[in-house]
């Protein structure tokens, strides 16, 4: 995966000739999408894939309990196929939200606890301090100061572990959040030690169907390829993930919009789930840290409503990535709450996402795309989808 600077992480992209603008498509029949869902979801796709060149697009709204996708575009330009209910995308960060979710399935079974130390799953680290850390501070991005990325040079789990035997937290834990992969990509890590298994099988064979999720994929099978849409850089050059070390816990999961949408509706509890499961659904959303307007949860970010959009803006900020903030720790933690708008954007070099829904509204929307669109595009499209799906009562205000 390319390291990222500054000036990546915020850049907008160059509009090039694609199918942006198609009109989309919804499922599962034309019929079944209220003609004002789609024209919101129109007015709120098609400006923003004319304005950065977007070849293709996959959008779902959960709405009361009802689903609503819509297709737009081609999941490549170079063969012109049509994005659809088969369309993969690379989810970048959105991914951790898996990992949090398996995190605390595990939890649930018994095989571990969230407050115990990291050395009780990686004994390698014993003694040292990276050892001594909790494993909520690993899903909360609040060891001390972790990296963005895992360093260049370090391609082994040992490797990785050795560089974690002497790592020094540049913050006491618990008090300062530097958001980054290692973290996670780590916790990923202690999580299948707990469970027995290397983490991609407890992913795919344990979490991914239990939750429904046919169609998402740490490791795209052959069969499924054809169905991998094409990503593009910001200059529109064709790229997919080239995954490293904590890849698959941190950002290397592949969807369909059908399944993240399912994910969503889990979380808004609208989605039948054994009750062990949909606990764990549910806590990934305790409340740890407050950091300024955001509240950090288990990966997952929320926001009080009402929430304005220069708020969702800010703490969406790529900026944010490249700096560390104080946090103040929520004791105890809050319970999971419904009057909130809970969030996650993800990105790789070729796909921009982002996530967002309200539990006490059972509103939600997915953004999937094919080329990385500033988060700034994305949080705006979502947010003017949901302010306008939730009315003047919302969680979020429609604008006049």
């Amino acid at each position: 995966m390319k390291r990222w600077t500054a000036a990546t992480l915020a850049a907008c992209l160059v509009a090039v000739g694609t199918a942006a603008g198609t009109a989309a498509q919804a499922e599962p029949a034309p019929g079944a999408v209220p003609a004002t869902v789609r024209q919101v979801v129109d007015d709120a796709v098609l400006p923003v894939m004319r304005e950065y060149g977007i070849p293709g697009m996959a959008v779902g709204v959960a709405q009361a309990g009802q689903s609503h996708l819509f297709y737009y575009g081609v999941a490549s330009r170079e063969s012109g196929v049509p994005v659809s209910s088969r369309t993969l995308f690379e989810l970048g960060s959105v991914s951790k939200t898996l990992t949090a979710t398996l995190a605390e399935y595990a939890q649930q079974q018994g095989r571990l606890s969230l407050s115990d130390p990291v050395e009780r799953y990686l004994p390698a680290l014993r003694g040292s301090a990276f050892g001594s850390l909790r494993l909520v501070h690993l899903g909360t991005h609040t060891p001390g100061g972790l990296p963005l990325q895992v360093p260049d040079g370090i391609g082994s789990d040992a490797q990785w572990l050795d560089y974690l035997k002497r790592w020094q937290p540049e913050h006491a834990p618990g008090t300062w959040r530097t958001y980054g992969n290692p973290g996670i990509g780590t916790l990923g890590m202690a999580v299948a030690k707990a469970l027995g298994e290397d983490f991609s099988s407890a992913m795919q064979a344990r979490l991914l169907p239990a939750l429904g999720l046919s169609d998402t994929f740490l490791e795209v099978p052959p069969a499924r390829m054809a169905d991998y849409a094409q990503g593009y850089t910001l200059d529109g050059r064709p790229i997919r993930m080239a995954p490293g070390l904590l890849a698959a816990p941190a950002y290397g999961a592949r969807a369909t919009a059908g399944d993240m949408l399912r994910f969503v509706q889990a979380n808004l509890g609208t989605v039948p789930l054994d009750g062990p499961l949909q606990q764990a659904v549910t806590l990934t959303r305790t409340a740890y840290y407050q950091v300024g307007a955001m509240t950090q949860d288990l990966v997952w970010e929320q926001y009080p409503c009402p929430v304005a959009e220069a708020t969702l803006q800010q703490g969406n900020d790529p900026a944010n990535a490249l700096r560390g903030t104080p946090v103040r720790e929520l004791v105890p933690p809050r319970a999971p709450a419904q009057d909130v708008l809970v969030n996650k954007t993800g990105s790789t070099n070729g796909f921009g996402n982002y996530v967002a829904f309200v539990p006490g509204q059972r509103l939600g929307v997915v953004v999937l795309a094919n080329r990385n669109t500033p988060s700034a595009a994305r949080v705006g499209l979502a947010y003017r989808i949901l302010s306008r799906l939730g009315g003047a009562a919302g969680c979020l205000r429609p604008s006049p």
